[in-house]
């Protein structure tokens, strides 16, 4: 890096996430922080605010940063994202310019892990669907789903899935799962067997989806996976939205063949009005809120600063690309 202190910027940090963090002094002893408080207005204005920065900490997903935009920071050198995804970044044009991007894998593993088991004992119990039958007026009975000796589906094999193994363990539950790249090995680390998507999606009673977002994955459940699931299953997503088809998704849940579904994660973020999963009755809903526990933003914010930090010591860590 130059003599000068670098810049580093934080351009929308909307919801908060890393405004007020004790981690910011950290940056401030070896630069200059720049941090907005609020979402930029259009992509003119992300470049108006990332102009001058020699690292980019992109603390929300939903600020995309394309190849038309990285193009326009020739003096860009670094971003970090406050979490694992990096689909919100064009990681190409960024190779291309000489941009290292780096995540935090497994960091918040736990914390994702447990609020999607909790989304999944929340469909099985009815919670939302009963919270407001009675605030309606409503007393109805709906039968709850007994999760113990029920079949997992994991779809993935990351830190998060296998956090999700073992929660589904604790319970009682039979776990299976699926990835791109099974063996053996890995199989016996996350204590469960591989088996094909089709077979997974046939016959597990609870599909949680724990897939990172890229050209192959998007859309990667859609339709015909949706239909393969067995009547009554329930469906989890704490990956992305856009993995898969949502639309298809409410479709089945609206007929009554599945069970329910719990959603932390939209294609846009926030979901519009018309989203259909927002019209469905046996769903919960969450506002991509996973990690984001006191722990879970101590965890985030003291990594992408530690992150920004060895970038400028020469040593840049999980680097994605």
């Amino acid at each position: 890096m130059p003599n000068e202190r670098p810049i580093i910027v934080i351009p929308a940090d909307d919801p908060p996430q890393l405004q007020g963090s004790p981690h910011l002094e950290r940056l401030r002893a070896v630069g200059e922080v720049q941090l907005w408080d609020t979402r930029p207005a259009d992509d003119a204005d992300k470049v108006r605010r990332a102009a001058q920065a020699d690292c980019l900490i992109n603390s929300r997903s939903a600020i995309k940063w394309p190849a038309e935009v990285l193009r326009q920071l020739p003096r860009l050198r670094m971003i970090t994202v406050v979490g694992i995804g990096t689909d919100a970044i064009d990681l190409e044009a960024a190779r291309q310019q000489g941009i290292v991007v780096c995540n935090l894998p497994g960091r918040t593993a736990a914390i994702v892990a447990e609020h999607a088991f909790g989304l999944m004992l929340a469909v099985a119990k009815r919670a939302w669907y009963q919270t407001n039958e009675m605030k309606q007026g409503r007393w109805q009975r709906c039968d709850n789903v007994f999760l113990r000796g029920k079949l997992l589906g994991i779809i993935g094999a990351g830190p998060i899935a296998q956090e999700m193994v073992s929660l589904g363990k604790a319970i009682g539950m039979r776990v299976q799962g699926w990835t791109f790249q099974p063996s053996t090995e890995r199989a016996a680390q996350l204590g469960m067997p591989f088996v094909a998507l089709d077979d997974l999606l046939r016959t597990s009673d609870v599909v949680s989806l724990h897939l990172p977002l890229s050209d192959r994955t998007r859309g990667f459940l859609g339709k015909r996976e949706f239909q393969l699931l067995k009547p009554g299953a329930l469906f989890i997503n704490t990956a992305r939205g856009a993995v898969i088809d949502n639309a298809a998704l409410a479709a089945e849940l609206n007929s009554g063949r599945l069970g329910g579904a719990g959603i932390d994660v939209f294609e846009t973020e926030p979901p519009p009005a018309d989203h259909p999963l927002l019209a469905c009755e046996q769903v919960v809903l969450t506002p991509h809120i996973a990690d984001q526990t006191p722990e879970g933003m101590e965890l985030l914010n003291g990594g992408a600063v530690d992150n920004v930090l060895a970038f400028l010591e020469g040593q840049p860590r999980f680097r994605v690309g």
